[in-house]
């Protein structure tokens, strides 16, 4: 199986009707090219949908991203190039109109939690996409945010706000605090100034009630806001 990183615009599929002129614009991002050309044929066949570019890895999905503005990318957890969560700001950044869903193996309610706090807009299970990734894909586009139902139990409300009310933005700075990133690594990561971090960071330390370094980390893991292992 290729992990190779690849631009194409996704052939047309024998049993799919021509996409409609309002179809939903798709991207697709997996480093496995069959896994690709799989998603390319379900969302294809599904109708309404056109995959108008796929990419192997983070860098050429940031360019296709940013020259076909597609409605919805469809973005693998973990590929080469970086990780896929912390370079959601970036994508955000070169296609702001564009929903992000992540499809991943990982069942962990913290990296679902760190992806919508990071600005993806669904979370999808591989084992269950299928169904699942159209209709992901259906209601991204429509300005809802979907969440593999494998999840919604260990879950909680950070859609609308994380545990002490701590804000989207608030969330992926204290994830990546945890994972041991310095306060200028933040702001390159999410796209802020080093000041713009800090202020994030005293305000986190003020509704958590903790203040070093080692407290926000056990903070961050006692709230399953991360994988300390990591994993696709």
């Amino acid at each position: 199986m290729s992990a190779s990183a690849t631009i194409s615009l996704a052939p047309a599929m024998p049993t799919a009707a021509p996409p409609a002129t309002d179809a939903i614009r798709v991207v697709l991002a997996d480093d496995h090219e069959l896994v690709r050309e799989g998603l390319a044929l379900l969302l294809g066949q599904a109708g309404g949908i056109d995959v108008v570019g796929t990419a192997g890895d983070v860098p050429t999905a940031l360019r296709v991203v940013a020259a076909q503005q597609p409605h919805v990318l469809v973005l693998d957890l973990r590929m080469p190039g970086g990780s896929s969560i912390e370079a959601l700001p970036r994508f955000a950044a070169v296609a702001p109109r564009t929903a992000i869903v992540i499809l991943t193996m990982h069942h962990h309610p913290g990296c679902a939690r760190a992806a919508l706090a990071a600005g993806a807009h669904g979370y999808v299970l591989k084992e269950s996409a299928g169904a699942e990734l159209v209709q992901a894909v259906r209601l991204t586009h429509a300005g809802s945010t979907y969440l593999a139902p494998q999840l919604g139990v260990g879950v909680p409300a950070e859609l609308d706000g994380g545990p002490d009310n701590l804000a989207p933005r608030e969330l992926a700075v204290l994830r990546l605090l945890a994972l041991g990133h310095t306060n200028p690594e933040i702001g390159q990561r999410l796209h802020l100034s080093p000041r713009t971090v800090e202020s994030y960071r005293a305000r986190i330390q003020q509704k958590t009630g903790r203040t070093s370094r080692a407290q926000l980390v056990r903070y961050a893991l006692d709230h399953e806001l991360f994988d300390p292992d990591g994993g696709d």
